[in-house]
């Protein structure tokens, strides 16, 4: 509890220092603030407690992702610096607002309360909506932020009116009495409803098929920023959220996981990596490759209760690897109109280093052997299978084959092709956060043992 209110205190902080006018010291003050929550968090891993009536509850589930969540939050501020250095007045806005979002997706984890839980989805949902729209003279943010408030809204309101039913079977919010009454005959039938549809709208949140078709647009329409936190912060918050929601409903026995999410996680691999190898734009494609990973995570909902420690490897190797790749979008399309895959040419000569940070960002998300997204799609295919579906195994295997298509395509561009034009000089700071996130996919490939021990 005490890191979800540092979190929140550091976001009106942010925006206190901008009435102060020391707009310079917004970001190395926010990095500070997140580390000092980083070790609250790392304090509170391994105890469970709850606080007021069971409406936050820390255990090594909530506090082990809170902790990703907070990394991958200092990431993105460091990048801020360079991505909004054109905007100085609005840093405080930018940085504010992503730490509320931080506090959002703690609040998703950490939840002992559906009215916890549906704060937690709006306040990261709203912040969302104000980031996609934030570049107002680009017709595309805006269409980016609208579509993203509409559909989010209608989400938003299928999981409200599933919470409501759920109160409306068991008379009350708290997880662990609704978990118990779960399991009596004499509930009623609109449980089940207010469960699916609950369900219904975080596979939206994930943007798993058939609820994905807000992503390209949204993801190519916003600032690269604002894409770069909805596919690695927003994504894997949604999915530990469906997973402790399914977990702590009781919702796997009735579900039928095996018709239901198999089918979400075969149409979502399929749809997703055969999409993306149409696209010519990088933020594209990588919308679409984001597809495919949340059906690669939903395998870890086929156990829920048993697999939150392989979900949680994923979620790492796939976040860190989406950093690294964004830092260099960052640094490639700064002064570009857009993010076509024409403007990675030559990357390799103009910047080496930069160059091959992406080529193994790329070759982590495949799949590819010394990287952490190996053994993270290792381990998730390896319990889908002692589960029972080996089916869906297969078509997982099958499709990351096609994947390597479309990311051997952009390094290709980069290693093959004479470069258009000369490259800016790289900034420190996308070149420290490039670094730092892909030398962690390399150490958790070679070291698996030091995250699947944690939960």
């Amino acid at each position: 509890m005490t890191t979800l209110i540092a979190i929140t205190g550091l976001g009106v902080l942010c925006l206190l220092l901008e009435i102060l006018n020391v707009r310079k010291a917004i970001i190395p003050i926010a990095l500070l603030g997140l580390a000092a929550c980083l070790g609250l968090a790392w304090a509170d891993f391994g105890t469970t407690a709850s606080f007021y009536n069971d409406m936050v509850v820390t255990d090594k589930f909530g506090m082990g992702f809170a902790m990703l969540f907070i990394v991958l939050t200092m990431f993105l501020v460091a990048m801020a610096s360079d991505f909004y250095q054109d905007q100085p007045s609005r840093i405080s806005d930018y940085v504010s607002l992503k730490i509320f979002l931080l506090s959002g997706s703690v609040a998703m984890v950490t939840f002992g309360n559906m009215a916890m839980f549906f704060l937690g989805i709006e306040v990261l949902s709203i912040a969302l909506y104000v980031l996609a729209a934030s570049d107002r003279l680009n017709v595309k943010s805006n269409e980016a932020g609208m579509k993203y408030f509409l559909m989010g809204a209608f989400a938003s309101g299928i999981i409200l009116f599933g919470i409501a039913l759920i109160y409306g079977a068991t008379g009350s919010f708290n997880i662990a009495e609704i978990f118990e009454l779960s399991k009596s005959e004499l509930i009623p039938q609109w449980f089940y409803i207010g469960l699916v549809m609950m369900v219904i709208g975080m596979l939206f949140k994930v943007a798993a098929v058939p609820f994905h078709f807000w992503a390209p647009d949204v993801y190519e329409g916003s600032p690269t920023l604002t894409t770069a936190t909805m596919s690695t912060l927003a994504k894997v918050t949604a999915m530990a959220a469906l997973y402790k929601l399914i977990a702590g409903l009781n919702a796997e026995p009735w579900l039928g996981l095996d018709w239901v999410l198999g089918t979400v996680c075969v149409a979502s691999m399929l749809l997703g990596n055969f999409m993306a190898l149409r696209q010519d734009n990088v933020k594209r494609m990588l919308a679409f490759s984001g597809i495919s990973h949340a059906g690669i995570m939903l395998m870890a909902l086929f156990t829920p209760g048993y697999s939150a420690s392989s979900l949680l490897y994923y979620a790492v190797a796939y976040s860190f690897s989406g950093i690294a790749a964004f830092a260099v979008i960052l640094y490639v399309c700064k002064n570009q109109k857009d993010e076509h895959i024409i403007n990675f040419d030559g990357l390799a000569k103009n910047n080496p280093l930069m160059a091959g940070v992406l080529a193994c960002s790329l070759l982590s998300m495949a799949g590819i052997p010394i990287f952490a997204g190996f053994f993270a799609k290792f381990m998730l295919f390896n319990q889908t299978i002692e589960a029972g579906y080996l089916a869906i195994v297969l078509v997982a295997v099958i499709t990351s084959i096609v994947s390597v298509g479309y990311y051997f395509r952009l390094i290709l561009a980069m290693y093959t092709r004479q470069p258009s034009q000369a490259q800016r000089p790289a900034p420190a700071v996308l070149q420290a956060v490039a670094l730092v996130s892909i030398l962690a996919v390399v150490a958790f490939g070679v070291y698996p043992e030091w995250l699947t021990g944690l939960l």
